[in-house]
């Protein structure tokens, strides 16, 4: 045998049988993953076709930069369907006609009796060769359906779906079942308490929304509908321009000369996420370029143009600790003694509204001048000031914890998959 016949022997032989990079201690000594199509995972659904009605829930996909999902939609091209299939609970779904990203998936419980065309070929799983449980997780990595041809570049910014012949032919990297069910337990497990971490956040952040509708007069009110015992006998709350609070400092222009690989930080929309400053998209100057003004704790750093009208206005709290920074010229800083509580101010429906009122249908910026004239009602002691900004902060590091701790999730799901799945690479070695 010729040397270029053993290595292509030898690659047969990978594509073959694989094994990822972790197995659990029962499965190490089993046989290794082997390739095996989609026809001999999968059957055709055969079931009594329905004809089309007036009114009924339909499935049809789409891809939200998540993955593909399932979606119900009302009355969906029932002029065109001749004949519908009905679907049950993990039948497989593909749309052949045009789809986005990943244009594959398994239908939930929830998803059970909805019915399908002809341009949505449904199949059930081979239970002595595959369990959905844990094909889902091989059809949420899309480079991975990538890398399976489940789909091709097609027209018109969409990728077209190969036939349903074509679509069998394909071949995937499987484990035995019982590692299969091992691996999806594992998975889902970890999915629960991802959802279960992400509930706790949407938690935090709806109580908080509400205790600041609670703590800030509402529209047409001067007072706030829930005071602090130690404050329900002073005087009312008093309305006050932004400026009164504090001064803003204008940001940096700079040209594409000025940028360096490292320097000055110049700090941007981008590195406002989610009410913090993040530093995952960092651009920097030349240290002595003119015009900069040094950025301090404290400050808050707010976006007052942008080309996307939503996020003018945004706003965090420069933390401690942060590298030499300045900000750019579609920022600006407001510096005030009090910037926990202008910061929640900032927060509040009452700032909302007047940063869209000066926005208008066109202009896509708001000014410095005009920012430090809204209106806001406070506190008229220091003192009821720093309670409500102290509980609101309080809120914000708890949110912030629990985000980290989702993240973190997330994260470490991402490498587990990586451990427990062969890589796309390892697939076509």
């Amino acid at each position: 045998m010729s040397n270029k016949a053993e290595a292509n022997t030898m690659k047969d032989d990978r594509k073959r049988e694989l094994k990822p990079k972790l197995r659990f201690p029962e499965f190490r000594a089993a046989p290794n993953w082997r390739e095996k199509s989609l026809e001999e995972v999968l059957s055709p659904i055969v079931r009594e076709r329905k004809k089309p009605v007036d009114a009924y829930t339909g499935l049809g996909m789409r891809s939200h930069g998540k993955g593909t999902f399932l979606k119900n939609l009302a009355n969906p091209e029932k002029n065109s369907m001749e004949y519908l299939y009905e679907v049950q609970c993990d039948d497989l779904i593909v749309n052949i006609t045009f789809a986005w990203e990943g244009a594959i998936a398994i239908a939930k419980p929830t998803d059970t009796g909805a019915l399908v065309s002809h341009r949505f070929p449904t199949y059930v799983f081979k239970r002595d060769s595959a369990i959905p449980g844990f094909f889902r997780y091989i059809i949420l990595d899309k480079q991975f359906v990538y890398k399976l041809g489940v789909i091709s570049p097609g027209g018109a910014g969409r990728n077209r779906v190969l036939n349903k012949n074509d679509f069998l032919k394909l071949r995937v990297i499987l484990p035995e079942v019982s590692e299969q069910q091992k691996v999806a337990d594992c998975l889902t497990n970890l999915d629960e308490l991802i959802a279960a971490h992400g509930q706790k956040l949407d938690a935090l952040k709806s109580h908080k929304n509400g205790l600041m509708q609670q703590l800030f007069p509402c529209e047409g009110e001067t007072l706030p509908r829930l005071r602090f015992p130690d404050f329900q006998a002073d005087e009312n709350w008093k309305e006050i321009e932004l400026g009164q609070l504090g001064k803003t400092v204008s940001g940096l222009t700079y040209a594409p000369k000025d940028v360096t690989d490292s320097g000055l930080l110049v700090l941007r929309s981008s590195n406002v996420q989610d009410g913090r400053i993040t530093l995952d998209d960092c651009v920097y100057v030349t240290p002595d370029i003119k015009g900069a003004n040094l950025s301090k704790p404290n400050d808050i750093l707010i976006c007052v143009r942008n080309g996307s009208t939503s996020l003018i206005g945004k706003n965090a709290i420069i933390p401690k600790g942060m590298p030499l920074c300045t900000h750019g010229a579609f920022m600006t800083i407001f510096r005030s003694e009090a910037p926990k509580f202008v910061y929640q101010l900032l927060q509040t429906q009452a700032y909302k509204t007047q940063v869209a009122a000066d926005l208008g249908a066109r202009i896509n910026s708001i000014n410095n001048s005009q920012l430090i004239n809204y209106k806001f009602w406070i506190p008229p002691t220091v003192a009821e000031l720093e309670k409500v900004a102290y509980c609101l902060s309080f809120l914000d590091e708890l949110i912030a914890a629990q985000t980290q701790k989702l993240e973190a999730l997330k994260t470490h799901k991402k490498g587990l998959m990586q451990q427990l799945l062969p890589s796309p690479e390892e697939v076509e070695a």
